[in-house]
């Protein structure tokens, strides 16, 4: 799906002709790295899907500069908020803490960074209608500062009022749990002016009221999350 339906959507828009393309690249396309790195760095993916979107961004590439097209790939970090995938870390933490619990935890030092769904928005706005972009490129699209799962508890401890101490390591890690995962988003500011508006504490507050908005979706998710525990 990831390769071969964004080539078959290429290649479709190509023969019809269009305004812009967009790509969802991933910051998993680099694999894990101790550092932020920047859009021309060798990818390294450690996973099937990972090479599957490094895969799908080389084609955007290749076709974009073939046809002179305008398609841009976006390589998100870990975008959250409102109708994020419920299996996800912060779906799981937020329905918890509307029930204040906390949910089984990994390793407290592993990091991400968080990029809020808005602010993601924002950047394909940006680069859907920014004329004379460079056939192929890719951006970054990150806040350029890491949140570890500790810092995440802790904001939600304070946003929700947790008395509940945090029990790590009661979740194993993943196979692409790593201590550095940060973004570097120099280039997507300096060719199309956008930074991340939202910090993290901001983010996780109005994700927090999204989900009180839509109790019954925050209710099957804390459901759901228990019966896996």
């Amino acid at each position: 799906t990831n390769l071969f339906g964004t080539l078959n959507l290429l290649q479709a828009g190509l023969a019809q002709g269009f305004a812009a393309f967009v790509n969802s690249g991933s910051s998993s396309e680099y694999g894990c790295k101790d550092h932020a790195p920047a859009e021309d760095e060798l990818p390294e993916p450690n996973s099937d899907y990972a090479a599957a979107k490094a895969s799908a961004t080389l084609f955007c590439r290749m076709l974009a500069e073939k046809h002179q097209a305008n398609v841009v790939t976006l390589r998100l970090y870990s975008a959250y908020g409102p109708y994020e995938d419920p299996r996800r870390f912060l779906p799981t933490l937020v329905a918890h803490g509307l029930h204040g619990r906390l949910p089984p935890l990994v390793n407290p030092d592993v990091a991400r960074d968080f990029v809020h769904v808005g602010d993601v928005c924002e950047a394909y706005l940006l680069a859907a209608s920014r004329a004379g972009l460079p056939p192929g490129g890719v951006y970054n699209v990150g806040t350029g500062a890491q949140t570890t799962i500790r810092q995440a508890v802790d904001a939600a401890r304070r946003l929700f009022g947790l008395a509940e101490e945090p029990r790590w390591g009661s979740m194993p890690d993943r196979g692409w749990d790593t201590t550095v995962w940060v973004a570097d988003p120099r280039k997507i500011r300096a060719d199309l002016g956008w930074q991340a508006r939202r910090d993290f504490a901001t983010g996780l507050e109005q994700m927090a009221g999204w989900f009180r908005a839509n109790a019954d979706l925050a209710e099957r998710i804390y459901q759901a999350s228990r019966r896996q525990a």
